[in-house]
């Protein structure tokens, strides 16, 4: 797998001044946690589900969750496991295929070893489970099951916790609730992958939901949760963990958009490049902006329900040429000593010490999702996804 491998190599080497690097399923937990990208849920009921994984992949998906919980309804659940490893199964057999890192998402605890016994072999698809309303309580013995699935099986498998419980909401039982959550996850450090944020429960909670107009942040008391999630959760100093940014539930098929107006267009080239920009900054204004926001709060990733969600996460997680080179200069080991020294690009001060995490990470980051050329910022990215795909 690769991000941006949908993209014919030639167009890459326009784009990128560094490609994103492949990886697989086997790949160190790190750098797993930072190319989750956008992470695509899916009901486990589809009928076509293989299918549909399959032609996610195709369209540059590299994390899926198939869901056993909210997506569904409570009566569906049976058919919904039977499905998962029917499909599963289907998907076992086509081994010259690639898949993203795919994820069960169950209701219960004990859903995991059923299902791990009933997928048998085709376990081997899986790289984890994503764990509902966590707690301390609650999701213990979810990955105490997880470890035993681990151990039966000899597959690894990690864990996404759900932090959507409203005790973490509540002001009065979030530090205690935040507290026990660390204690569970860092008991389990090597096998949790990441943390995701239910916002969506959380706005339940006060019967609230943001319009497409509001990003979570815009919502006080759900912001005050992320803050509080990430200064407990998320630190820099080697005992946090990858947070992931919250669902974004509207959706609008920017490709139908898109599509008819350039087969249409007399413009060049460029001026086919200021149309899809207007287009873009017309339909998902809100979702460009809390992915921006996700990422000056210290959230990597996001919880996508909608396939065209993907392409603007992924493209929005590139490392500029300018990020890249000034996360190298404060990195240089002739810079260990610390100082301040002026940008390359001669508009910015860049602190050896205090930039030096933001720095680690934006190379991580460059690493997974690679570093557009100097000339190639966020519409050339999107264009050149949507035109291959």
């Amino acid at each position: 797998m690769r991000h941006f491998g949908q993209i014919a190599p030639e167009v890459r080497k326009r784009l990128f001044y560094q490609e994103p690097c492949t990886f697989t399923a086997d790949s160190q937990a790190r750098l797993l946690s930072t190319a989750l990208g956008a992470t695509l849920y899916s009901p486990a009921t589809r009928p076509r589900l293989a299918d549909d994984i399959l032609k996610q992949a195709a369209r540059g998906v590299v994390s899926m969750v198939l869901c056993l919980e909210d997506s569904i309804d409570d009566a569906d659940v049976p058919v919904g496991e039977e499905n998962l490893v029917r499909q599963l199964n289907d998907l076992a057999k086509r081994s010259d295929t690639d898949v993203p890192l795919l994820f069960v998402r169950v209701r219960t605890p004990e859903q995991i070893p059923d299902l791990v016994r009933r997928l048998g072999p085709a376990v081997r698809m899986l790289s984890g489970f994503v764990l509902p309303k966590f707690t301390e309580t609650r999701g213990m013995p979810f990955l105490e099951a997880l470890s035993a699935a681990e151990s039966a099986t000899g597959q690894r498998l990690f864990a996404m916790p759900v932090l959507e419980s409203p005790d973490l909401l509540y002001r009065e039982s979030r530090v205690q609730t935040l507290e026990g959550i660390f204690r569970a996850v860092d008991k389990y450090r090597d096998r949790v992958l990441a943390l995701r944020l239910g916002v969506t429960d959380f706005c339940s909670s006060y019967g609230l939901r943001r319009g497409p107009d509001m990003t979570a942040y815009d919502v006080q008391i759900v912001a005050s949760v992320i803050a509080d999630v990430v200064n407990m959760l998320a630190r820099a100093d080697g005992t946090g963990f990858t947070v992931t940014g919250p669902v974004w539930e509207y959706f609008r098929v920017q490709e139908r958009m898109f599509k008819p107006q350039l087969r249409q267009s007399p413009f060049l080239e460029v001026e086919a490049v200021e149309l899809r920009s207007k287009l873009i900054e017309h339909a998902m204004d809100g979702l460009l902006r809390e992915i921006s926001l996700d990422r000056a709060n210290g959230l990597l990733g996001k919880t996508c329900i909608h396939p065209s969600h993907v392409l603007p996460v992924h493209a929005l997680s590139v490392v500029s040429h300018e990020e890249f080179t000034d996360a190298q200069d404060i990195l240089r080991p002739e810079r260990g000593g610390g100082g301040v020294l002026r940008s390359a690009y001669t508009n910015k001060m860049n602190e050896v010490k205090p930039h030096r995490a933001w720095a680690e990470r934006t190379l991580l980051r460059a690493e997974v999702f690679g570093v557009a050329n100097e000339d190639i910022g966020f519409v050339e990215l999107l264009a050149a996804g949507l035109s291959d795909d």
